[in-house]
C-alpha cells in the first residue's frame, strides 16, 4: 500500500487507541492493544486491490475445447470467477463440469417439433474419466495450469466440492461425501503464489478466501447442470407420454374409419393429422421458452 494509505490506518487506529501510536513507532515495540488496533484499522480501510496482470488462467474457450477433446458427455459448462485475493497474492478461480454420457440413449427433439431416441455418436473421447452412475464424481484439479495427481481428500478443491450442496441441484451426495453422479469436475486455481500444503506441491491449503470462491465457482456450474437435467427430465417424461399415445393412434383410426365410415387412405391421413397435431404442441412450447 501507499503512504497515503498508511497514514489513514494510522490515524484511524489512534482514534482507537493512546495517541503513541505514529509513523514512526517501530512495530516490534508496540503493545498489544496498539497493535489489535493497527488490524481492526486495516480491515475499516479500503485498500487497493493487488494487480492482476500477472495471473495466467487457461480461459473458458480453451477450457471447454479441452473438455470436449478428452471427456465423452452430453453436457458441458465452464465459468471464471472475478479475480480475489487472499493475504494480499490475487489469485482467480476457474470450474468446468461435464455430465453424461453419449452411450446411453436420451431424448431429442427436431426442428419439426417430433420427439426421437438420441443417436450414439462416435467419439475419440476418453469416457473412463467420466465417473459411472453408481461412483463419487470425478474430481480434476490444477494449479497454475498443472495438474494435482495426489493428497486429493487434504485440497482446498476437494473440500470445497464435498461442501457444496450438490443435493439441491438434483444429485445424490451422502454425506460429507463427494457427490454420486456420471460427472467429472475440473477446477483451476491461478495465482503468482499458490498456498500449497507442502513442499510436494501436490493439494492446495483451504484457506477461507479459496474456498469461498470455489464454491461459488461450483455453484453457478451447478445452476446451469440442474437446468439442463430439469430440461433432460422433461423430454422422458413427454417422450414416454408421447408414446404411450401414438401406441392406439391406429387403432382410434380404425375405430374412426368404422364411425365416419373413411377409406383406408382417409384413415392413414386422418392418423397423421393426429400425429401432427399431437407433435405441434412440442414445437409451440419451444417458440414460448
Amino acid at each position: 500500500m501507499g503512504r497515503k494509505t498508511a497514514l489513514q490506518i494510522i490515524e484511524l487506529a489512534r482514534e482507537q487507541s493512546d495517541k503513541r501510536l505514529s509513523d514512526r513507532s517501530y512495530p516490534k515495540h508496540i503493545a498489544h492493544a496498539q497493535a489489535t488496533a493497527l488490524h481492526r484499522a486495516i480491515q475499516k480501510t479500503r485498500i487497493l486491490a493487488p494487480r492482476t496482470d500477472c495471473i495466467v488462467p487457461i480461459g473458458e474457450k480453451q477450457l471447454l475445447e479441452g473438455l470436449r477433446k478428452e471427456l465423452a458427455a452430453n453436457f458441458y459448462t465452464v465459468t471464471t470467477r472475478p479475480v480475489a485475493a487472499y493475504r494480499g497474492n490475487p489469485f482467480q478461480v476457474e470450474v468446468a463440469i461435464a455430465y453424461g454420457c453419449p452411450s446411453e440413449a436420451g431424448v431429442e427433439v427436431d426442428k419439426s417439433g417430433h420427439m426421437r431416441k438420441k443417436e450414439t455418436p462416435e467419439t475419440s473421447a476418453a469416457e473412463h474419466l467420466i465417473a459411472q452412475k453408481d461412483e463419487p464424481v470425478r474430481v480434476l484439479r490444477f494449479a497454475n495450469r498443472v495438474p494435482l495427481l495426489y493428497q486429493q481428500s487434504s485440497c482446498a478443491i476437494t473440500k470445497a466440492v464435498i461442501q457444496t450442496n450438490w443435493r439441491g441441484y438434483g444429485l445424490h451426495q451422502p454425506k460429507g461425501a463427494l457427490p454420486i453422479a456420471q460427472m467429472a469436475i475440473l477446477v483451476h486455481v491461478a495465482s503468482v503464489w499458490v498456498p500449497y500444503t507442502s513442499e510436494s506441491k501436490e493439494a492446495i491449503e483451504p484457506y477461507p478466501e479459496i474456498l469461498k470462491e470455489i464454491k461459488l465457482g461450483l455453484q453457478q456450474c451447478a445452476r446451469k447442470l440442474a437446468h439442463y437435467l430439469r430440461q433432460e427430465q422433461q423430454l422422458r417424461w413427454e417422450y414416454d407420454r408421447r408414446t404411450y399415445i401414438e401406441k392406439y393412434l391406429s387403432h382410434i383410426g380404425i375405430a374412426l374409419q368404422d364411425i365416419l365410415t373413411l377409406s383406408n387412405d382417409e384413415r392413414d391421413s386422418t392418423v397423421k393429422k393426429l400425429v401432427n397435431v399431437l407433435h405441434k404442441s412440442r414445437t409451440a412450447q419451444g417458440r414460448e421458452r
